[in-house]
């Protein structure tokens, strides 16, 4: 592990790749071997940003969220097999009575967009379209940005009794001391890091899935737009949608936070859930090569050379993950999106760097 190698490009990425406000931390054997912290949590650079600053981390949520789930399935006695339907009955409707958790959990359950046309701050009228949306495919997968966290939630609600974001304080974030929230308590708001869009000097990727992407009728920005509402960042840095429960792209926290969090799954019963590949191939939303354990993006290279590795990016660049065979975790944290939904050269250099030899 080259960790000098890592402040380095750290550094860089200030310099050289318009980094504002970031955080890294680095596990390694149960210790934290690195935190680095610098920049600002503000547009006009008057708030400085430390190891305790706390950010939008999108869809790096996640893994939390999926966390939950898992811990729910084996606190009660469920596995991967069970039919989601045996616990919420009204997802059984429009012939999705056979959908299970490790279908839901692994992006096979052909729900990434819903037909009807629904506000992402109306929870019941979220639930209700999932319980009467048909499946869109049976076969195969495709990563469900948005109503995954949906679907968690009410999976989690159905068999503990309690939304998501309170079952993660109660059973995650208060057992390990974490400063990672899934509605944010008010009285943090001051705290949190203000959340910058891509700069539009910047430029996509030439694939498939941006190309697919630019276009607002296209499958993968149906996706990504399903249900309506809370896409724009500045709607996301409002009070109301920090405090609000948004398993699969709102939670907040720190990258130390993210990066202990990955740390204690490594010790948890439920891990090997966490590191079987459940579903691989081609994605129908990201139109390229993934792959899914339940909960978790699979590492295709995102994650570092082991293939028991597994974690979960956010949208601008945000990232966290854990190795398993060298009992490594690792968060990248920032509060200036660069434009893409996966890993950008800020995170991934700085992931490469953690297995150079120092």
């Amino acid at each position: 592990m080259n960790l000098e190698a890592v402040w380095n490009i750290f550094a860089e990425n200030f310099t050289q790749r318009g980094e504002l406000g970031a955080s890294v931390s680095i596990w390694q054997g149960g210790v934290e071997v690195l935190s680095l912290a610098d920049g600002f949590r503000d547009r006009n650079k008057t708030l400085p940003w430390t190891a305790q600053t706390p950010v939008l981390v999108w869809s790096a949520t996640k893994g939390p969220s999926s966390a939950c789930l898992l811990h729910a399935l084996h606190t009660h006695g469920l596995d991967l097999d069970r039919r989601v339907a045996e616990v919420w009955p009204e997802f059984g409707r429009a012939q999705k009575e056979w959908v299970t958790f490790g279908e839901l959990l692994s992006h096979r359950a052909g729900l990434a967009v819903l037909e009807r046309d629904v506000r992402g701050d109306n929870y019941p009228a979220v639930i209700e379209a999932l319980e009467d949306q048909p499946r869109l495919w049976t076969e195969g997968h495709g990563y469900h940005p948005r109503t995954f966290g949906w679907l968690l939630d009410e999976c989690v609600r159905r068999i503990s009794g309690m939304r998501l974001g309170d079952y993660w304080h109660v059973h995650f974030a208060e057992r390990w001391g974490l400063d990672f929230w899934i509605g944010l308590p008010a009285e943090k708001l001051d705290e949190v890091a203000t959340m910058l869009p891509p700069k539009l000097t910047g430029t996509l990727p030439k694939d498939d899935f941006y190309e697919a992407f630019a276009d607002p009728d296209s499958f993968p920005a149906r996706a990504f737009n399903s249900p309506r509402g809370q896409q724009a960042v500045a709607a996301m840095n409002t009070p109301a949608m920090r405090c609000g429960q948004f398993p699969g792209f709102g939670g907040i926290g720190t990258a130390h936070a993210l990066a202990k969090f990955y740390n204690g799954l490594l010790s948890e019963p439920y891990l090997p859930w966490a590191t079987t590949t459940l579903s691989s191939g081609f994605d129908r939303v990201l139109l390229r090569e993934t792959a899914f354990a339940a909960g978790f993006m699979k590492s295709q290279r995102l994650f570092g050379p082991s293939e028991s590795a597994f974690g979960q990016p956010g949208a601008g660049g945000s990232m966290a993950f854990a190795d398993p065979e060298n009992r490594i975790t690792f968060a990248y944290v920032m509060n200036q999106m660069e434009q893409g939904v996966l890993p950008n050269e800020k995170a991934l250099c700085m992931m490469g760097a953690v297995y150079e030899r120092g």
